[in-house]
C-alpha cells in the first residue's frame, strides 16, 4: 500500500522558510510556502522603503507588526478588504497598501554580515566567486533567491499572501489567509483563502514585532515630533542626520552599527545602555559616541519647543541637546497567526505547558527549539540568536524535514518535556534561553547524530555535519572576540588601579 506524503505549510519565505520548504520537498512531502511580501529573502531583503513606526509603547506581543491594520478593522473577510483598499474605507494610497500589508524588515543600507561566508554557505549551493568574506544585505538576498530558484521553492511559494489564522481542527492544520491584490482594477483587494495542512513550519523570524519601552515621556516625544523619533527597523540610511545629536536607546548590535554608520555625519552621539547581558562592548562605538546610562524620562514637550530637548538619565545626568531618538531595543517573538498560544500579559517564567508566547521574551514549550512538544505536528524553524545563521538553521530544517517524512522520529512526550526543563532549569527563562553562544556546534552535531541514528532503518540518506574546517574556521572567530574581550577587562582593570 503507498502512503500519502503530508502536506506542510511553511510560513515565511526567508532564510529559515526556503532552507525547511526545500529539504521537505527532497524528502517528497508535499509543500506550500506563505510569503506575505513580494519575494524571498526575509530579512536579508533590503527595501527602501521605511518601515511603518510601532505604536508607542509597543502592543502586546501576540498583535505584532498587524497593527497597523487590524486597528482598523479585524483581519478577516470584507472588514480587511475596507481597511486595504482606499475605495472602500481608510482612504490608502496605493504605494501605501503593501506597506500596510507587509512591512519591510529591518534591513539598512550599509547592513553586512557579522559571519564569514564560509561559515554560512547553505549545502550544494556555493556563493558566488568574488565576494568578500563579509557581504552587503543585497548580495544576502539575491543569494537566497537564487537558492529559491534553484531548488524549486520559488514554484511552491504564494507570494503576497499572508497567514491570518492557524488552528488544529481534529488532525488536520487549518491555516487561513488572505491574497492582496497589487495590481489591476480591483488594486488593494484581498482574496480569502482556506487550506488543511498535516503538518506546519513557522518561519517567520523574529524581527517584524518591533519592542518600544513604555520610558515616561516617549510617547509624548513620539507624538510631538513623529519624525524625530523612530524605531531602529525603520532606520535605513545616514541621510538626513547630518550635524544631529542622537540619542540611540539601547547597546546592541543594531544600535552599535547605527552609531558606526551615522558617525560619519553626526555631530554627537550618545548611546543609552541598562547595562545587560547582550550590550555590545564600548570599545566598539565611533570617537563621535559616548555611552550613557538608561534613560529616567523625557521632559515633557512644550507649546513653544519646536525640536526635542531634555532626557533625564538614571544617573541624574541630564542630556539637553537631543535632536533625534532611535529606539533600538530589538523585537518581540510574535506569533499573530496563532493567538490562542500567545498569553500576553503572562511572564516569560510563569508559562504553563501549552503557551508559546507570553510577554514575548521567549517561545516555550518547544523541544530543541524546534517541535511544539503538546503537538510535533507543528514546527519552528529559526528561533535561536547568536549562531552562523544560515548553516545552522539548514541543519534546524534537515532534523525538521527528517520528522515530518517519516525518516526520524521523536523521542516521547514525557521525555521531550524532561529535556525541557532541565534546559529551562540550567539556561533559564526569556531571552538567555535561546542562547546559542558557545553551543552551537554540540546542538548541531546533536541534531545530526540523532537524524542519523534512524537512517539505517528508514533508509533514509545520512547528514553530513559540519566540516573540521568549519569548526577550526568558528573557533578561531570565538577565540578572537574572547581576546578582544580579555583586552577590554585588562584595560578597565588598569584605568581603576
Amino acid at each position: 500500500m503507498t502512503i500519502k506524503p503530508p502536506r506542510v505549510a511553511v510560513i515565511g519565505a526567508g532564510l529559515s522558510g526556503v532552507v525547511s520548504a526545500k529539504h521537505l520537498k527532497d524528502s517528497g512531502v508535499e509543500v506550500v510556502v506563505y510569503e506575505r511580501s513580494s519575494k524571498s529573502g526575509g530579512n536579508w531583503v533590503y527595501d527602501e522603503r521605511r518601515a511603518p513606526e510601532p505604536i508607542y509603547p509597543s502592543l502586546n506581543p501576540s498583535q505584532a507588526d498587524l497593527a497597523s491594520i487590524n486597528s482598523e478593522a479585524a483581519s478577516n473577510g470584507e472588514q480587511t478588504q475596507r481597511s486595504l483598499n482606499g475605495d472602500h474605507g481608510n482612504g490608502l494610497k496605493d504605494d501605501e497598501l503593501g506597506l500596510a500589508y507587509a512591512p519591510p524588515g529591518p534591513a539598512y543600507d550599509g547592513l553586512t554580515t557579522n559571519v564569514p561566508t564560509n561559515l554560512q554557505e547553505l549545502k550544494g549551493y556555493p556563493w558566488p566567486e568574488g565576494n568578500e568574506q563579509f557581504v552587503n544585505v543585497r548580495v544576502c538576498g539575491k543569494y537566497l533567491q537564487s537558492y529559491s530558484r534553484e531548488f524549486g521553492v520559488e514554484q511552491v511559494t504564494k507570494y503576497n499572501t499572508r497567514v491570518e489564522n492557524v488552528e488544529k481542527r481534529g488532525d488536520k492544520w487549518r491555516v487561513e489567509s488572505t491574497t492582496l491584490l497589487l495590481e489591476g482594477p480591483n488594486k488593494g483587494d484581498i482574496t480569502i483563502n482556506s487550506d488543511e495542512f498535516d503538518r506546519v513550519i513557522v518561519a517567520n523570524g523574529h524581527y517584524h514585532a518591533s519592542k518600544v519601552p513604555d520610558t515616561p515621556g516617549l510617547k509624548e516625544w513620539k507624538d510631538t515630533w513623529p519624525d524625530k523619533v523612530q524605531h531602529s527597523k525603520s532606520y535605513r540610511t545616514p541621510d538626513g542626520f547630518k550635524d544631529q545629536n542622537i540619542l540611540l536607546i539601547g547597546a546592541g548590535v543594531s544600535s552599535t552599527d547605527i552609531a558606526r554608520e551615522l558617525s560619519h555625519v553626526a555631530n554627537k552621539i550618545y548611546q543609552s545602555s541598562r547595562g545587560g547581558p547582550y550590550d555590545l562592548p564600548i570599545e566598539l562605538l565611533p570617537p563621535v559616541a559616548s555611552r550613557v546610562t538608561e534613560v529616567a524620562h523625557f521632559e515633557t514637550p512644550t507649546k513653544e519647543q519646536t525640536k526635542p530637548g531634555g532626557v533625564t538619565l538614571k544617573d541624574g545626568q541630564v542630556l539637553t541637546d537631543i535632536d533625534r531618538v532611535i529606539v533600538c531595543t530589538g523585537y518581540h517573538f510574535s506569533l499573530p497567526f496563532l493567538r490562542n498560544f500567545h498569553s500576553d500579559s503572562t511572564a516569560a517564567d510563569k508559562a504553563d505547558d501549552t503557551v508559546l508566547v507570553t510577554d514575548g521574551t521567549q517561545m516555550h514549550n518547544l523541544h530543541k527549539d524546534l517541535f511544539y512538544i503538546p503537538d510535533p505536528t507543528l514546527a519552528f524553524v529559526g528561533v535561536p540568536f547568536y549562531t552562523a545563521t544560515f548553516s545552522f538553521f539548514e541543519f534546524q530544517a534537515i532534523a525538521v524535514a527528517a520528522v515530518f517524512s517519516g525518516r526520524a522520529w521523536l523521542p516521547t512526550q514525557d521525555e521531550m518535556r524532561t529535556e525541557y526543563q532541565e534546559r529551562l532549569q540550567s539556561k533559564g527563562s526569556g531571552r538567555a534561553f535561546h542562547d546559542m553562544k558557545g553551543e552551537e556546534a554540540g546542538y548541531v552535531k546533536g541534531l545530526v547524530d540523532w537524524v542519523n541514528s534512524h537512517a539505517q532503518s528508514t533508509d533514509g540518506p545520512k547528514v553530513v555535519g559540519h566540516s573540521k574546517e568549519w569548526l577550526a574556521q568558528r573557533e578561531v572567530l570565538r577565540e578572537t572576540f574572547l581576546k578582544f574581550l580579555a583586552g577590554k577587562e585588562s584595560r578597565e582593570r588598569e584605568k581603576h588601579r
